[in-house]
């Protein structure tokens, strides 16, 4: 059985650290995790003219999180919260995947920012500062470790999640500013925290289109491999 290609976007970075030149970075657990999960992972530079030939050759796509936001001009809004930092070719690139990924009907999990993307792509706005907009919220951007639990997620019953994780509470991680704030008629909130904070949301228009706000990479819940394992298994469905 040939393995499903898993296309993993990347995050970029300016000249410093490794290089005196821009360059890209991912974390090693993502592709590990797609591995576990069953697919083969392949990371996809930001070349946007080369779309199409992206997607003629993956089967799955996983946008992935980084220390960025969605330009909130991308949702509407009129103002844009001082601490937005935005990196305009990534989300170029990444909205130009997610939209192809979506109208070939080709499975696409969104993580962290992944989700934020996934969610404005299909119709919903962002909340563009967590503690501007919700009362007494969570420490999103957790101080402990990213791979130790955060706080804990709620999985609203018969969703694509809750089917795929078997179960209605989740100890995540959390390392996010932006949040879902609006969805589409089409898009259903699956999972949600103690503060109202939208933790997940999934389409039922597609075969398989799920985000979650946290990072299942880290498999800080027995319930996270199993997200790779449905996109996995999604994805060879798709070839």
């Amino acid at each position: 059985m040939n393995l499903p290609l898993i296309g993993i976007t990347l995050d970029t970075e300016e000249p410093g650290g490794y290089s005196k030149f821009p360059w890209y970075a991912v974390r090693e657990n993502y592709g590990a995790a797609v591995a576990a999960g069953g697919g083969l992972p392949i990371m996809l530079p930001h070349e946007t003219h080369h779309v199409d030939s992206y997607l003629g050759a993956i089967s799955g796509l996983l946008v992935t999180g980084g220390a960025f936001d969605v330009d909130p001009a991308l949702f509407g809004a009129a103002s844009r919260h001082p601490s937005i930092v935005v990196k305009s070719k990534r989300t170029e690139f990444e909205w130009a995947m997610t939209e192809g990924a979506l109208s070939r009907n080709m499975p696409v999990l969104g993580i962290c920012g992944g989700q934020q993307l996934l969610n404005v792509v299909l119709g919903g706005t962002l909340i563009q500062h967590i503690p501007d907009e919700i009362e007494d919220p969570l420490a999103h951007e957790q101080p402990n470790p990213r791979d130790e639990a955060g706080h804990d997620a709620t999985i609203v019953e018969n969703t694509l999640l809750h089917y795929i994780c078997g179960k209605t509470d989740l100890s995540v991680n959390s390392a996010h500013h932006q949040a879902v704030k609006e969805v589409n008629d089409n898009v259903t909130v699956n999972a949600i925290a103690s503060d109202g904070v939208i933790e997940g949301i999934e389409c039922s228009d597609y075969a398989f289109c799920l985000g979650v706000q946290w990072h299942p990479e880290f498999s800080i819940d027995p319930a996270d491999a199993k997200i790779f394992t449905a996109l996995s298994e999604a994805a060879l469905n798709y070839q």
